[in-house]
């Protein structure tokens, strides 16, 4: 079984913090969790970190590449060891990330969106950070460089768990979570300077109830970064893909970025901002020896790389920051 030492650190990270109040709730969620209960390949996975090298002096070093190093470097029969166990853990889709020298290509360059965003956020020293549908927990680590002083990530995802595990148990900082549970489940605990929400309002069938929870995390004052696709049109333009987008089956709403600056402010944020407006390219999300499914080209009209393989608009992601009152 995977290691519980995280339920136990997470609890500790929150008393005498504004997620105290909320223990009550969270508690009872993330002790119940059971990974092979959560997923056939859990069993394999809790096996695999186990089977991850142990060796002396690690450390996070933390950029771009979130990077697991090493006072010693590992022989060539320990690093093919390690990318073997690596590769128990595809598809890798948020990073990059190295091991030990080992690079994991992952299927996003998730630095990128980062060098996008970071510019327009209000610092993150100091802050308590909510990412919500971190993935693999690449930018947990990167919010923790910017200065945060305590960041939780929630994604009821098994595989990217496991994922944030192999780097977390390497990782010293006890103010880095991964919560495997979903918005829905989260109580209202208004405990977070910040929340994050990227790439995941187009996978919700109750856009508003989605920013309705996003912002009961939120502290007074506190500041939300949303990424979701959007489409060309004016406040009253919401485009629902009859079947599927981009070969999604889970995408429900893509709205203009006057309409998604409506719904912010039809929830109650304020001061509701557009930051960045970028279509997605093949440059930035592909397929990799550690992501060796479909991707974004092939999901792309072939004769027609402004489209979609349906015939709708190619991915275009609108970023945005707003305030509670």
């Amino acid at each position: 079984m995977t290691n519980n030492h995280w339920k136990a650190q997470f609890y500790q990270s929150a008393l005498n913090t504004p997620l105290q109040k909320s223990l009550p709730t969270l508690l009872p969620l993330i002790e119940s969790w059971d990974g092979v209960a959560q997923h056939a390949d859990a069993a394999k996975w809790d096996k695999q970190l186990q089977a991850l090298p142990k060796p002396e002096n690690t450390n996070i070093c933390i950029g771009d590449t979130v990077c697991v190093e090493g006072d010693k470097t590992l022989t060539e029969g320990a690093q093919k060891h390690l990318t073997s166990v690596l590769q128990q853990f595809m598809p890798w889709r948020k990073g990059p990330f190295e091991f030990f020298g080992v690079h994991i290509d992952t299927e996003w360059r998730s630095d990128w969106k980062w060098q996008r965003v970071l510019p327009y956020l209000s610092s993150l020293q100091g802050h308590r950070v909510l990412d919500v549908g971190c993935g693999s927990g690449y930018h947990l680590f990167r919010m923790y460089e910017a200065g945060a002083t305590q960041v939780v990530g929630i994604d009821p995802t098994t595989l990217f768990f496991y994922q944030f595990q192999c780097v977390k148990r390497y990782c010293a900082q006890t103010n880095i979570h991964y919560l495997p549970v979903g918005i829905e489940q989260m109580p209202d605990t208004k405990a977070f300077d910040t929340v994050f929400s990227m790439g995941v309002l187009y996978h919700r069938p109750d856009p508003l109830a989605f920013l309705k929870q996003l912002k009961a995390q939120l502290n007074k004052d506190g500041q939300l970064l949303l990424e979701t696709l959007v489409v060309e049109g004016d406040e009253n333009t919401v485009f629902m893909p009859p079947k599927r987008y981009a070969q999604m089956r889970n995408v429900y709403f893509l709205p203009s970025i006057k309409a998604m600056i409506v719904w912010l402010e039809k929830v109650g944020f304020c001061d509701v901002s557009l930051v960045d407006d970028n279509v997605t390219t093949t440059d930035e999300q592909r397929a990799t020896q550690w992501m060796t499914n479909q991707s974004l080209i092939d999901f792309l009209d072939p004769n027609d790389r402004t489209k979609t393989i349906e015939g709708y608009s190619a991915p275009r992601r609108a970023t945005f920051v707003a305030r509670t009152k």
